[in-house]
């Protein structure tokens, strides 16, 4: 009876097939290792969840709070690029809360995004980068990404063969699926992009703590002219396992944040501001608890990576991210990864994430997620080597 054109427009949800089959092995009593969703299983530290509890016993506390976040978190997060990036921003213009960096993206494509407008994102994915400018009712022109391409030539091709000329830039480095890193330069040349085009940039940091083997991810800010030209996303998810929680900000250009504040303004009150106040303590306490989590995550990497190779499927280790983004074997290849999933998950016990869900140039692909325990990891890989020996 009813049609809605703007839900019309939204694909089947890849990764629901992945986990309805899982749901219906496990009521069978199966045991399914999920390496699927990137759903941190690390505990939010301690010193965090003392803070919560205590905010929370609070009765003023339990009231509506700021949209645009308290003041108190917004000069914490000023603090946090000042001592970690040297970047100095107003906590009353040059940043704003967000419940999680998947609202705060979809929003901020509300507020800038006219229909019609073309945003330029990699492919393949995190779904929300193309899905928030869809969403809002614009055009997605998608640059490709991954091992051998240059993702700033794609980038370069893809604006000047679209019309009307690209509005936005939606970057996530390191990035989620495929584990690219970059360097300052990269930024350096897409700010100057970016000017010469007058082209909005959203970057989206949200594994900046999550590197390994002396890699350090910078931060689009960093750059000289990046206030002029763009903002940043950073999320509590990753790097304090505040995945739960809720927790974002996004930093950066006064009149693009200015406008994502205007929109959340009518759309929410803000985070729980208990929340809001353990979030202080995270950003200006110790860091030694974001060292650690990262720490676990590489030896879960390591444990993956060198487990597969054992088993016959050689794939580069990741320099960042909680992922490992895996080619399918040449001999499985050619039934997609939404296939090959499905056979992994029958087969191995194990549950990935298909590529395809990640968009275009990710079905040769599967996601490995490193939320499970290296004693869980190592029982995955067995279990994988035994469906690839068959």
């Amino acid at each position: 009876m009813f049609e809605f054109k703007r839900i019309k427009r939204l694909p089947p949800y890849v990764f629901a097939i992945v986990n309805s089959l899982k749901s219906e092995a496990r009521r069978r009593g199966e045991d399914i290792i999920d390496l699927g969703m990137g759903n941190p299983d690390l505990p939010t530290p301690d010193h965090i969840v003392s803070k919560l509890r205590e905010s929370s016993k609070n009765p003023k506390n339990h009231r509506y709070s700021a949209s645009r976040g308290i003041t108190q978190l917004r000069m914490a997060i000023c603090e946090w690029y000042e001592r970690r990036y040297n970047v100095y921003l107003d906590p009353d213009i040059n940043t704003v809360v967000t419940i999680g960096s998947k609202e705060g993206l979809s929003h901020l494509a509300l507020a800038v995004i006219e229909p019609g407008d073309v945003a330029l994102t990699p492919t393949p994915a995190y779904p929300i980068h193309p899905y928030a400018v869809i969403i809002a009712g614009g055009q997605v022109r998608n640059i490709p990404i991954g091992p051998g391409i240059d993702f700033f030539e794609e980038m370069e091709n893809a604006y000047k063969n679209s019309w009307p000329r690209p509005k936005l830039l939606i970057i996530n480095f390191p990035h989620n699926p495929t584990t690219e890193v970059v360097g300052l330069d990269f930024f350096e040349k897409v700010v100057d992009f970016a000017k010469e085009n007058k082209l909005l940039v959203v970057h989206d940091l949200a594994y900046a703590d999550l590197v390994f083997d002396g890699y350090k991810a910078p931060s689009f800010l960093q750059v000289k002219g990046a206030l002029d030209v763009g903002v940043e996303f950073f999320s509590m998810t990753k790097s304090y396992s505040m995945a739960g929680w809720r927790m974002g900000f996004c930093s950066g250009n006064k009149e693009i944040v200015g406008a994502l504040t205007k929109i959340k303004s009518y759309l929410d009150y803000g985070t729980f501001q208990p929340i809001q106040i353990a979030s202080i303590v995270a950003l200006r306490g110790k860091q030694d608890c974001v060292d650690k989590i990262a720490k676990t995550y590489e030896k879960r990497r390591d444990v993956l990576i060198d487990g597969l190779k054992r088993a016959g499927w050689d794939i580069p280790s990741p320099k960042a991210t909680m992922f490992v983004w895996a080619q399918i074997p040449e001999e499985f290849r050619k039934l997609g990864s939404l296939e090959f999933s499905k056979l992994l998950m029958m087969e191995a016990k194990v549950a990935v994430s298909p590529g395809i869900g990640f968009g275009e140039g990710g079905d040769d692909y599967v996601r490995f997620a490193l939320v499970e325990n290296e004693q869980r990891i190592k029982q995955a890989v067995k279990g994988i080597k035994k469906f690839l020996s068959k």
